[in-house]
């Protein structure tokens, strides 16, 4: 698959939480050819089936969220100016300036608007603008804004995918498009190896306010194990090494309290077997992902998480190296390749 095109393609779509219905048909698109059936549930989450091929097949849920942060339309001001507030974890310092889509009616372009520093005294020009100072300009008259946007109305910033050095790519809702990439990937490697697992790949919705896709989707399906994708912090100046992964050094395997020990132990072994670079990762409690709420799903599901190294997490300028995805999605189909139902009953016990 053409990776580049395909996280085009996927980040350019609106998906905000519990809007993702644009998203979902996009990725429904790229994905069905690789997959034996393809099914959307109440909640919105979009899960692929790729049928293993033995008589004893273990369930193995993949889930990577494809909802985005966003804004959401508050009040109209006068003079037709948007007050909004935020969906998801948007930090207001990295939206002033910034270009927008308002989904009203129709299609609405505006930019973020704050006081300039010119008409600013001293004390406001030391501090960030709080979110409820901010406002989006549609450069409409306010009776036809009162037309055409109403409050509820969805926001989400304006911003196409750029090509940096080599594989590096950036652009808006990597988290967690890139995730799905991941498996996107992974199925179409496995096309090519046999497997005897059935494999249910997840995008997942409503993960950035509350991980309730995966929650949903785990109960449905009933899985044996469960594996979250998603981003993870990559490395920047100011931020301690400890606290990151490198780019272009391959995914992070998780270990931690989130995380069946056997699982993390068995994704670095097939890592070292097939000499797939890879990074470990420490969440001492539970994880920002979709794998907190399959872990704790029905009766407990033994989970694992892998990640794609990012910078600047929730921004319009998520920055990664496609290298990783690649890399990520090898090493999730080589350990569905590799897996028996005995591995599966030995996870009973720790």
């Amino acid at each position: 698959m053409d990776l580049k095109n395909f996280l085009q393609v996927v980040t350019a779509a609106p998906g905000i939480s519990g809007y993702e219905t644009l998203a979902a048909e996009l990725i429904k698109a790229e994905l069905c050819a690789y997959t034996d059936e393809v099914r959307q549930d109440r909640l919105g989450n979009v899960v692929f089936l790729k049928k293993g091929g033995g008589e004893s097949r273990p369930r193995v849920l993949l889930a990577a969220h494809m909802d985005e942060i966003g804004l959401m339309v508050t009040k109209i001001e006068k003079g037709g100016f948007l007050r909004f507030t935020s969906v998801g974890g948007i930090d207001p310092r990295t939206i002033v300036g910034q270009e927008v889509v308002v989904f009203g009616k129709e299609k609405l372009n505006g930019v973020i608007g704050a006081k300039p520093p010119h008409l600013t005294d001293e004390e406001e020009r030391s501090k960030t603008y709080p979110i409820e100072d901010l406002f989006i300009d549609l450069a409409l008259t306010e009776e036809k804004v009162r037309k055409l946007v109403a409050v509820g109305d969805l926001a989400s910033i304006r911003r196409e995918l750029i090509q940096l050095q080599g594989t590096v790519l950036a652009g808006k809702a990597m988290d967690d498009r890139a995730g799905v990439a991941v498996l996107a990937v992974c199925l179409e490697e496995l096309a090519r190896l046999h497997h005897t697992a059935d494999v249910y790949a997840v995008a997942t919705v409503q993960e950035e306010v509350g991980v309730r896709g995966a929650t949903t989707s785990t109960y449905g399906i009933v899985p044996d194990l469960g594996i979250a994708v998603d981003v993870t912090h990559g490395d920047m100046p100011g931020v301690p090494e400890h606290e990151t992964c490198k780019l272009g050094k391959g995914p992070a395997i998780t270990v931690g309290p989130n995380i069946h020990p056997k699982i993390g132990t068995e994704l670095v072994a097939v890592a070292k077997e097939q000499r797939i670079p890879y990074q470990l990762e420490v969440a001492a409690g539970p994880t920002g992902t979709d794998a907190r709420a399959i872990q704790i799903s029905r009766g407990g599901i033994p989970t694992g998480l892998v990640s794609v190294p990012l910078r600047y997490m929730h921004t319009s300028v998520e920055l990664l190296d496609t290298e990783d995805i690649k890399m990520a999605g090898r090493l999730l189909a080589y350990f569905i390749a590799d897996l028996q139902m005995k591995f599966v009953e030995d996870l009973s016990c720790c």
